[in-house]
């Protein structure tokens, strides 16, 4: 797997993001009706409803990929018995989490 600049390369298989992708998928679709709406002059505040829908729907796919992070990429450093792995993996959760707060 390739990894953009400033981004860990992760050669690990074991992460599979499927659920986030479908949350994803269905936040593609959603957008896709907002744009609609807005074309065709919809109701303001119907489509304020459909955007918090969507950012309800972006929210459960961070929340899905940090769970899936803890699930494999801190566990398996837990599973090595590195003590700096483990201090590093936990320091990188506690700095994305800071971000999203």
């Amino acid at each position: 797997m390739k990894a953009k600049a400033g981004t860990k390369k992760v050669q690990s298989q074991h992460v599979k993001h499927e659920k986030t992708l479908n949350i994803l998928k269905t936040a593609k679709g959603q957008i896709d009706g907002i744009i609609k709406m807005i074309e065709n002059e919809r109701y303001c505040i119907d489509i304020s409803t459909q955007l918090l829908a969507v950012i309800a729907l972006l929210k459960r796919a961070n929340t899905a990929t940090i769970n899936k992070h803890i699930e494999t990429c801190v566990k398996e450093a837990v599973e090595t018995g590195d003590v700096e792995e483990k201090i590093k993996e936990l320091e990188n959760l506690m700095k994305h989490i800071e971000k999203t707060l």
